[in-house]
């Protein structure tokens, strides 16, 4: 008996270091799920920094390790939304890094593409056009041909109709009667840009639904500093069909790109909205 422990002692203890550490609450530590995290975003193991190693264990174990794990959105949407966030203030060496991760995680490169141009009409095309440049460098090295497919559906004749078939529903005439009072031509120049350019070459491109259009413009905005314009996009967001639990993830996750001021702002407000007690912004 004692000659049999001798040697099922040590097969334990050899077993139980074997075994994954974990946390009081009896789930994997921060750092493991950050290290799995990072594998699957970057296809490589996590390593000290060379210089900074304290800040750069701070920032993955936050992203990595416990930002993932908060809210029902997937990764490949997790990454989009950090995409679209990276763009907007344009940090362009991370936003690289995400496209790859982008990629990495499924995101088909159209959809990738595609969540990029969605920024133009809210952060301008010079930004737009550094993040597809960004976007274009990824997909060179990964080996894709350009120009990735095309994704329009309008045309000169129909741009302005099919914006106002998306507008419609989610924004009524809000913008057309806010602007009425305006000079000629700006009352009525102003809601036709909105509806043709916004909405007819933007929102009606395919690859995305408008349901992930509108989570990921109201990221856009949030990492702009938009804040006038997030309400009436959060109300958009309830009428294509994303739950406030859905637009809190979203805040969540921009939280570590954006900086918790503007992601807490937007946090509030959708905390107190909803579409009952919504008043025009351009009032």
């Amino acid at each position: 008996m004692q000659k049999t422990m001798r040697f099922f002692l040590p097969l334990c203890l050899m077993a139980l270091q074997s075994m994954p550490a974990f946390s009081a609450e009896g789930s994997l530590s921060r750092a493991q799920k950050a290290d799995a995290t990072y594998k699957s975003l970057f296809g490589t193991e996590r390593q000290p920094d060379p210089t900074d190693p304290e800040f750069m264990q701070i920032l993955q174990e936050f992203i990595f390790g416990e930002v993932f794990e908060i809210g029902d959105l997937d990764d490949k949407t997790r990454e989009l939304i950090t995409v679209v966030s990276l763009a907007s203030i344009q940090t362009l060496p991370q936003l690289k890094a995400h496209i790859h991760a982008a990629l990495n995680v499924g995101n088909d490169p159209v959809a990738v593409r595609e969540a990029l141009y969605l920024c133009a009409p809210f952060i301008g095309f010079p930004r737009t056009l550094n993040a597809i440049a960004v976007f274009n460098e990824v997909a060179k090295s990964r080996g894709l041909a350009l120009p990735l497919q095309p994704q329009g559906t309008v045309t000169e004749q129909t741009r302005y109709q099919k914006g106002l078939e998306i507008q419609a529903p989610l924004y009524a005439d809000e913008v057309k009667t806010a602007m009425s009072t305006l000079p000629a031509p700006y009352a009525q120049k102003i809601p036709y840009i909105l509806t043709s350019f916004a909405f007819g070459d933007f929102y009606s491109r395919k690859a995305l639904n408008t349901r992930q259009k509108e989570l990921l413009v109201l990221v856009i905005l949030a990492a702009s500093g938009a804040d006038k314009q997030l309400t009436a996009h959060i109300v958009g967001n309830f009428k294509a069909g994303n739950s406030k639990e859905t637009l809190l993830a979203a805040m969540v996750q921009a939280m570590p790109y954006i900086g918790m001021p503007d992601a807490l702002t937007a946090i509030n407000l959708i905390k107190n909205t909803n579409e009952k007690n919504y008043k025009s912004i351009y009032q």
